[in-house]
């Protein structure tokens, strides 16, 4: 077994059981768009009333909205919720969404709907709705687009990972063994992926893989630890700052290997100015942070005997 980053919390690479029970994240196995269903997999009945909310932030997405909601709905999760953000999408994904809202809400409330007014953000619409799920009292909290780049049927399984291990964030990761990317990406687009991760992991000095990961399963304790008050950042950028202080504030972490599908409908909100912006927002929030994770590394140096730093096999 992989040894854990710190003596409380830390990495933890996959078990060969756990690795048993986790899907293969080749193309030819993920569950479609079209099929995900209550048989694509199998938790305890215990798990499955888990009180879980996917939180998903929307621009532009009328033409996937309906049929991720179907998906979502249909996984083995009775009590799942959904949190939609919509920053008035001129498509008409608002309106969509209330529309979704009243036909799912009627017999109890599965569908929460947060508008702005602006489009204001990633990281802003993800800090509105994980503060809306925490709220209503989800002791488990889903992020994840809307265009089927993340696939529902993951959830389900990342909900049972986390049960059986006691991880504290489960990120879907495209980077480690067993992660895949769409064939359709091209040859600029992976280099800058790989780039933005190695650049980020390389200033932050973190283990995670997948540093822009926006497919994470969170424990409600752990976001509340977080503080979400603390984060500024906005933009895709938003997803290192949150796994930069997953790692640095302790927490159990998995990365577990998905395959990552490239949008068919509608397009990247991924701009160049997103990107560039990337870029010196990763040493502004080292520099604001700074404080924060010296004391808690601080803390748990005193109170714990120092053990092996050595990179577990898998996040190699």
């Amino acid at each position: 077994m992989a040894e854990s980053v710190s003596p409380r919390k830390g990495f933890s690479a996959p078990t060969d059981l756990e690795a048993e029970h986790m899907p293969s994240a080749r193309p030819e196995n993920v569950v479609s768009r079209a099929t995900v269903g209550r048989d694509s997999v199998h938790l305890p009945a215990e798990w499955q009333g888990a009180s879980l909310t996917v939180v998903v932030p929307t621009y532009n997405e009328v033409s996937n909205l309906a049929e991720l909601v179907a998906a979502l709905f249909a996984l083995p999760l009775p009590n799942l919720r959904l949190v939609i953000v919509d920053d008035n999408s001129p498509d008409g994904t608002g309106i969509l969404a209330n529309e979704l809202a009243q036909r799912y809400n009627q017999s109890h409330p599965r569908i929460t709907v947060i508008h702005r007014p602006n489009k204001d953000g990633l990281g802003t619409a993800y800090v509105a709705g994980i503060r809306r799920a925490l709220a209503d009292g989800a002791d488990f909290i889903v992020q994840m687009d809307a265009d089927f780049s993340h696939n529902p049927a993951y959830i389900a399984q990342m909900l049972g990972v986390m049960h059986s291990t006691g991880m504290d964030v489960i990120i879907g990761s495209r980077y480690v063994s067993g992660g895949t990317l769409d064939k359709m990406w091209s040859w600029w687009r992976y280099l800058l992926s790989w780039w933005a991760n190695f650049y980020c992991r390389s200033i932050l000095k973190i283990r995670v893989r997948d540093m822009t990961a926006g497919f994470k399963l969170w424990q409600r304790s752990a976001l509340q630890e977080i503080e979400l008050d603390t984060i500024r950042s906005n933009g895709y950028i938003f997803q290192v700052e949150m796994a930069y202080l997953s790692e640095k504030l302790g927490f159990h972490i998995i990365e577990l290997p998905i395959h990552f599908e490239d949008r068919r409908i509608g397009q990247s909100k991924m701009d160049v100015l997103v990107k560039l912006e990337s870029i010196w927002r990763v040493w502004e929030l080292l520099w604001r942070h700074r404080k924060r994770v010296s004391e808690k590394s601080a803390s748990v140096a005193n109170r714990r005997p120092r053990m092996s730093n050595r990179r577990p096999a898998a996040n190699r």
